[in-house]
């Protein structure tokens, strides 16, 4: 009898653990971006915080507080820059919502006018203008919950580097696989951070460098906010940069500038968009290659679970599934190549 009741707990344990872990998950879903955001820093962190530690003697505390400080000022610079490029263009829909709108609206005709080409009918231009102004109080938000986000994701950073060791000797006696799948698992997971976390966005930088060049040989104005946007753009492989630099062609020809339009088309398709490929060859080759499709599933769904930090937990999280398909098969279905 006693036999028969150890399973019977045994389930009942499990199924109210997973019922807790669920209810917490639920809570918790707004903060997994910050989560997130500490592991792959930790990750991406860990080997020169424990060359500091144990073989140069620093103080764990003090040497975590110096890695957040240099991650916090990365972060702001980074936030002060985007502001700095932005404010100028947003400025005049904050002031006048409804005289910037009408100025894009006949901006828009302009093109459509002088092209042949309709690209937005009056009706999308209308809903267009009312999603607009319920935009504000939307970025508000968000703006709050990444602010969150970010405290949380240096909070726990923190904790992760001076507990570092411990957690990953808890986590390994966690793990029901063999050692030679955890072995698997740590090594993929350190190689799909590098490449999601450090890779993807050294090529869209690549690509806003390479497309601010074209920008200012074809006399495209604002060329640092555009080129800004082109690396945004670039999390996207392949059609990514074109959100980009197709509207700017299809607006120079419109404003008679032919030639310096169709420069500007020829190097962007030549150049800026041959680019990626070059550097996922060259420069990313040791760091390991993830396929475009694979980048593009992840970008779609990391948006969609994590807003716009998942243009890089988004891949992480594709490349994971794979991983641990991978890891699964080494452990119950007989062992695959590498």
């Amino acid at each position: 009898m006693e036999t028969l009741q150890k399973p019977v707990k045994q389930v009942v344990l499990l199924l109210v653990l997973l019922l807790l872990i669920i209810v917490v998950v639920k809570e918790l879903y707004v903060f997994f971006p910050g989560l997130l955001g500490a592991i792959t820093l930790y990750i991406l962190s860990r080997g020169s915080y424990f060359q500091l530690i144990y073989h140069r003697k620093w103080k764990k505390g003090w040497t975590a507080g110096l890695y957040l400080l240099g991650y916090f000022t990365a972060i702001a610079g980074l936030v002060y820059f985007t502001f700095l490029l932005v404010q100028r263009q947003v400025q005049p829909f904050l002031n006048d919502p409804a005289s910037a709108l009408n100025s894009t609206r006949q901006a828009i005709l302009n093109v459509q006018e002088q092209t042949g080409i309709v690209f937005m009918s009056d009706a999308t231009l209308a809903s267009l203008q009312q999603r607009l102004t319920q935009f504000l109080p939307s970025l508000l938000n968000d703006t709050v919950n990444l602010l969150l986000n970010l405290a949380i994701m240096l909070f726990m950073l923190y904790y992760m580097l001076v507990h570092g060791k411990e957690m990953e000797h808890y986590l390994g006696q966690l793990l029901p696989l063999k050692q030679c799948n955890i072995d698997l698992l740590a090594s993929g997971t350190k190689r799909i951070v590098k490449v999601s976390a450090l890779g993807i966005p050294i090529i869209s930088v690549i690509q806003g460098f390479t497309a601010v060049i074209g920008y200012i040989l074809f006399g495209v104005h604002d060329v640092v906010l555009w080129g800004f946007l082109t690396g945004v753009f670039a999390f996207f492989p392949v059609v990514g940069t074109m959100i980009v630099w197709v509207p700017l062609v299809i607006y120079m020809y419109a404003a008679g500038l032919n030639w310096q339009a169709t420069g500007l088309l020829l190097y962007s398709v030549i150049v800026t968009g041959n680019i990626d490929y070059l550097t996922r060859i060259t420069l990313l080759k040791k760091a390991g290659h993830i396929h475009p499709v694979i980048t593009v599933l992840g970008v779609i769904a990391g948006l969609g679970l994590f807003g716009f930090i998942g243009l890089i937990f988004g891949p992480l999280l594709v490349n994971y599934i794979i991983l641990l398909f991978r890891i699964y098969m080494n452990e119950f279905g007989g062992n695959i190549s590498k």
